[in-house]
């Protein structure tokens, strides 16, 4: 099962970036009836199973002869969202029980994640990332001919299957990136029942053996035992007592806290509205069954930045709680909500005045970020917030760090879709990371859609390591364009620093502003709906 990562359209959807990511796009369409029609793939439920069956007895696998086996094989197919049929390749049936056999794995607790690891084909190492190699050289690795005096490199498939849950993705890469894996494609699926069943062709593996590569796979699967859990036989409080840290004076007087109603809902967390000293305030709470020493650190590490930054493009930090039961951090309410919700959920197209307006202000926030060697690493609309007036301030500093923390900076921080391909391919990465972030952003504030809207999380940073860029909008500002497309440039030292994209932006805004007689705007009034 290693056809190309970008998948046909059955990935697409209704895609929702701002709440976290799993292992497929949100499973909207109700399940494909066993039996029903389909198209393209050989039609329906049946029609798959039907091959997938008769290649099985061809190849003389004993348990496809037993009765039984074609309503499990219908029941697995069903079980699956139509575009794993048009992924399935007939001539490698045994793909299927692999699948069938990890799933059923993954339904003990124990065992989750389950996986299986297997070798794949040697390949010339000049042809490695050439994303134009044939089907066949893709799939039939005996057929690959490897000179003693040419570099090669060993290419594995490993078949995972858990729970489904946001930022679940984000996990499996980092467990493949922890024992020196490249993703080089991915295929991700979501089962009708709550699974995921994602398959990864991976290098970096150096040697063909699978034992080895299994055993490094569960060596990294305990090391990280705390983020697949989430719980553990301790009570919440008492898991956290080792993280704590010494409370100073912002740590809040909780008894001068009022909450109010749930604003959002993320994957570690809720967020909600209230009032603290009689100011409107936005309240982040940590769920107590999600707490474990990756969801304290981003916690600390928040609170850490945000008592040392204040600026008006950034969310003011009014105090936080760190003494359990409940852990929190209070900012400044932003009744305007994110970037994202005006723009996709509330369906506005901004004109140029107001796109050029919130890039502004995006910038400021982020000059001030750098200048102090913050490196915010999540920079997207979800993490942009407006207040009352739409000012547009710079949030979430879950992910953030100071440049001179020292170590190494953890690769594939932030979200695929406006992730730099440094960080996506566990290269060195510096500030610059934030300016392809804010690429995208622009990107998204011009043409008002979701970058990547047809595929997944996973297949976008895949194919942006290759190369791949969200489509030029033809109606925009050529500055804008020009702006846009040196921001995202693959070389980071090519990209210009936010200082220098801000005195460019203020430059178009003032001009704009001045060719029309506005010196000021009220954004909700500057937008339009879309149809």
């Amino acid at each position: 099962m290693v056809a190309a990562a970008a998948a046909e359209g059955g990935f697409g959807g209704g895609v929702e970036e701002g709440v976290g990511e799993s292992s497929s796009p949100p499973r909207d369409a109700a399940p494909v009836p066993a039996g029903s029609g389909g198209s393209g793939g050989g039609g329906g439920a049946r029609d798959i199973c039907g091959q997938v069956l008769e290649r099985l007895v061809a190849d003389g696998h004993a348990e496809a002869s037993e009765p039984e086996f074609r309503d499990k094989l219908v029941a697995h197919f069903g079980r699956l969202p139509h575009s794993y049929q048009l992924d399935i390749n007939v001539d490698k049936a045994a793909d299927v029980l692999v699948h069938q056999s990890v799933l059923a794995e993954a339904k003990d607790p124990e065992r989750r994640p389950a996986f299986y690891v297997r070798f794949l084909r040697l390949e010339d190492v000049d042809q490695a990332y050439d994303s134009d190699a044939s089907e066949e050289g893709d799939d039939d690795g005996d057929d690959l001919s490897v000179r003693q005096d040419t570099q090669y490199t060993h290419i594995h498939e490993v078949v995972f299957s858990t729970i489904d849950k946001p930022k679940l993705l984000s996990q499996l890469s980092a467990l493949l990136s922890d024992i020196g894996l490249n993703i080089r494609e991915a295929h991700v699926f979501s089962t009708h029942d709550g699974y995921s069943l994602d398959v990864f062709v991976v290098d970096g593996w150096p040697i063909e053996d699978t034992d080895g590569l299994h055993k490094a796979l569960e060596a990294s699967i305990l090391r990280n035992e705390g983020s697949w859990s989430g719980s553990s036989h301790s009570s919440a409080a008492e898991r956290t007592l080792p993280f704590q840290v010494k409370g100073g004076e912002w740590e809040i007087d909780k008894r001068l806290l009022k909450m109010g109603g749930m604003v959002a809902s993320g994957s570690c967390g809720d967020l909600y509205h209230g009032t603290y000293l009689d100011e409107d305030v936005a309240v982040k709470v940590l769920r107590a069954e999600h707490l474990n020493k990756n969801v304290w650190n981003e916690f600390t590490q928040e609170v850490y930045i945000l008592r040392e930054v204040q600026h008006p493009n950034v969310v003011r930090f009014i105090g936080a709680c760190t003494k359990p039961p409940q852990f929190c951090i209070i900012t400044e309410y932003m009744s305007g909500g994110s970037l994202y919700d005006f723009v996709h959920k509330q369906h506005n197209v901004l004109n140029l005045t107001t796109l050029l307006k919130f890039a502004v202000d995006v910038c400021r926030g982020m000059c001030y970020l750098h200048e102090r060697g913050i490196i915010h690493r999540d920079l997207k609309t979800a993490n942009l917030l407006m207040d009352k007036d739409h000012v547009v301030k710079v949030a979430d500093f879950g992910v953030a760090r100071f440049q001179d923390q020292g170590g190494i900076m953890t690769a594939e921080t932030g979200t695929y879709r406006w992730m730099a391909p440094e960080v996506i391919n566990h290269q060195p990465y510096d500030n610059k990371a934030d300016v392809f972030s804010f690429a995208i952003v622009l990107w998204e504030l011009i043409t008002s859609k979701i970058p990547y809207d047809t595929m997944t999380p996973l297949q976008a940073a895949v194919g942006v390591r290759q190369g791949l860029r969200p489509g030029l909008p033809k109606k925009a500002h050529p500055k804008l364009l020009d702006l846009m497309q040196r921001c995202w440039e693959a070389d980071p030292s090519n990209r210009p620093a936010f200082q220098d994209i801000l005195a460019e932006l203020e430059d178009l805004l003032a001009h704009v502003q001045g060719a029309s007689g506005k010196t000021a705007h009220d954004p909700a009034n500057d937008s339009s709906k879309k149809d």
